[in-house]
């Protein structure tokens, strides 16, 4: 039975229909993915369900006694507020009625208060919000204004979780959270019993999470059962079969329009009714939504840097007696897609900078390649006019953007990054959080650089930008430092992953997120002498094959390798690479070429007036036909090592 539904809701900013005519309903117990493109409403979605906005129209309902908690991608917090007064916010109503319980005010119906505090549990409020902070990890005495961004979070979800609502909804959880806190998330809305709807770009969380995914696409609510990579499959095959239904209708509009405008003779007998339905297809067209283009991605690359980008020798940072890198040693060369993963408040950003030599070691030396252009990405965030136009803050004085050798108007290039003219004097705080990414993404790209650092560039980015994302950093030629939690994000782009294990010390492993797990069990498993190391062992080489880069030397380390012992979430294969997926789409054809080429050879050859008419020319026919035999088989090959991935 639905806990509630939305029924032709309606929602429009300006000329834009972010809800049109759309439904939408939650079963109990369900944990459904909401996703789509920055800007389409979602948010204003989730704030309708939880009864914070209205819709322009439509009707929302809540089955009656179900209690709904929203937290906001950004919560807010009270001055002064402790972790303790936070989450017990999350009781207001309770601690409202026990309060005038225990004041005894004159008139007051003292047994219907007390009948209202037994049935929602409010006798031992305190306790329920002690049991919260327990479960999540919190300190109740810990004043909010020092929290981490990643810890806040944590407070609000409390807050949310200890009036046990049954139904959640979460806009963006993960956001700021590191791995470790995703992979707990995991498990705490697994495990929750009510109905949850979130809204979430890290595909390997909705992977793990979710029974279904929603997409709020063109003002529609599309549904799909399972998760995020049945959805993948199940996407792909809609939009085919609705690019060629748009393919046929346009085609057939085509064919009236011209009929229309023929000569005098074909007016005079034309038919009404065909008229009629000329008109009925234009309104038609008219009134369709397309699909939403894809960003034009493209990094202005700098001269390339020096072969090596840096070398660091037993290199150490402390701040306040607390070691932050302890005796580190590696080299990164041009090129390098190298990961940083850890905790929040482990030194990436230290480690970041000690590489890049913005920060000097406390000891041990640091020696940089020649030519470095950097460009980073965190760093702008902290310069983001929101009064600022669109245009102005991309290209501020000029109208025009160097790229590569050529110029582009600013419009031009705000179109590539899917802003519409119209939007380009618009102010930068009209746009949502991920359209705010996306446009940092675009001011980063036009800068000259060989070098880029991204400090978590994937939040609130929609999927298919994530998408073009890996694919430009996979092929630039330059390095790329990426500080992320997004599991999925780094395993399709990185080449190698720095992990922070505690005390300051940093070990490298090959590939991505999941091979440094895999490597990191058996490790373990080694350590511990388990029967199963040499299978884990196998995995690890097989995983680790691919990569024959020579790996970065790290400083000796005599304890085993440790990682936290949350459970690894199963992720599908690796994405094939923007290359490799145009080779796999070419293959069918150039094989299909060698065979009819390989036939046409063999029918001549088993002709024999061939030997009489072209004798010169058959031994090259005969090695031809072995050359393709051998193309064939290394294609084919191929063929099947892409398609398993």
């Amino acid at each position: 039975m639905a806990v509630l539904t939305l029924s032709q809701a309606q929602l429009a900013f300006g000329h834009v229909a972010l809800l049109d005519h759309a439904s939408f309903s939650l079963e109990a117990g369900e944990r459904v993915g909401l996703i789509g493109r920055n800007g389409t409403g979602k948010s204003s979605l989730l704030k309708i369900l939880a009864g914070l906005e209205r819709p322009d129209d439509g009707q929302l309902q809540v089955q009656s006694g179900i209690e709904v908690a929203y937290v906001p991608q950004e919560p807010s917090f009270a001055e002064g507020a402790t972790v303790f007064s936070t989450v017990s916010e999350g009781l207001e109503e309770v601690k409202a009625l026990r309060a005038r319980f225990e004041a005894h005010a004159d008139g007051e119906d003292l047994d219907a208060l007390m009948t209202q505090i037994e049935s929602r549990n409010g006798w031992n409020w305190e306790q329920r919000v002690e049991e919260s902070l327990q479960r999540l990890r919190l300190s109740p005495e810990l004043p909010i204004a020092g929290l981490s961004g990643g810890t806040k979070k944590r407070v609000a979800l409390a807050r949310a979780l200890v009036a046990s609502p049954h139904v959640l909804l979460l806009d963006e959880p993960t956001n700021h959270l590191d791995l470790d806190a995703i992979t707990w998330l995991e498990e705490l809305l697994v495990a929750f019993k009510g109905s949850i709807i979130m809204i979430s770009h890290d595909r390997a969380f909705l992977d793990a999470t979710c029974t279904r995914i929603v997409e709020l696409d063109r003002g529609i609510l599309r549904s799909y059962p399972g998760n995020f990579a049945a959805y993948q499959a199940l996407k792909e095959r809609e939009l085919a079969d609705e690019a060629l239904a748009n393919a046929r209708f346009d085609k057939l509009l085509a064919q009236e329009e011209v009929w229309i405008r023929k000569g005098v003779e074909a007016r005079r007998t034309r038919s009404v009714a065909r008229v009629k339905r000329l008109h009925e297809l234009r309104e038609q067209r008219a009134v369709r939504r397309d699909v939403v283009g894809k960003a034009k991605l493209e990094v202005s690359q700098a001269d390339r840097s020096g072969k090596i980008v840096a070398e660091l020798d037993n290199v150490s940072k402390a701040f306040g007696g607390r070691t932050v890198v302890q005796g580190f040693t590696g080299t990164i060369m041009r090129g390098d897609k190298v990961g940083l993963v850890g905790p929040n408040g482990a030194g990436k950003t230290t480690l970041l900078k000690l590489i890049l030599g913005e920060l000097q070691p406390d000891s041990g030396t640091v020696r940089l390649g020649s030519n470095l252009q950097v460009a980073y990405f965190d760093q702008m965030r902290d310069h983001l006019d929101l009064d600022a136009t669109l245009a102005d803050f991309i290209s501020p004085g000029s109208e025009w953007i160097e790229l590569n050798g050529s110029r582009k108007h600013v419009m031009g290039y705000l179109q590539d990054f899917l802003f519409a003219p119209a939007r380009a004097n618009s102010p930068v705080r009209t746009l949502s959080g991920g359209e705010r990414n996306r446009l940092l993404l675009a001011r980063l790209f036009a800068k000259p650089a060989n070098v880029l650092v991204l400090d978590e560039p994937t939040n609130d980015l929609d999927i298919e930008t994530l998408d073009l994302l890996e694919e430009l950093l996979g092929d630039f030629p330059g390095t790329v430092f990426l500080v992320s939690h997004d599991r999925r994000f780094l395993d399709n782009v990185v080449t190698s992953t720095l992990v922070a294990e505690g005390e300051g010390h940093w070990r490298e492993y090959e590939g991505g997120v999941e091979d440094w797990l895999i490597q990191s069990r058996r490790a373990r498993a080694l350590a511990a002498n388990k029967p199963g190391a040499a299978a884990i062992a196998s995995a690890s080489k097989q995983a680790a094959g691919a990569d024959t880069r020579t790996p970065v030397a790290v400083a000796a380390d005599t304890a085993p390798a440790s990682t936290p012992a949350a459970p690894v979430v199963a992720q599908p294969k690796r994405k094939l690479s923007y290359k490799e997926q145009r080779e796999l789409d070419e293959l069918p054809g150039r094989i299909e070429a060698l065979e009819t080429e390989q036939a046409e050879l063999n029918k001549q050859l088993a002709d024999p007036d061939i030997y009489r008419k072209e004798g010169a020319n058959v031994a090259a026919m005969h090695a031809r036909v072995e050359e393709i035999d051998e193309l064939l088989m290394t294609l084919l090959e191929r063929w099947e090592t892409l398609g398993q991935r």
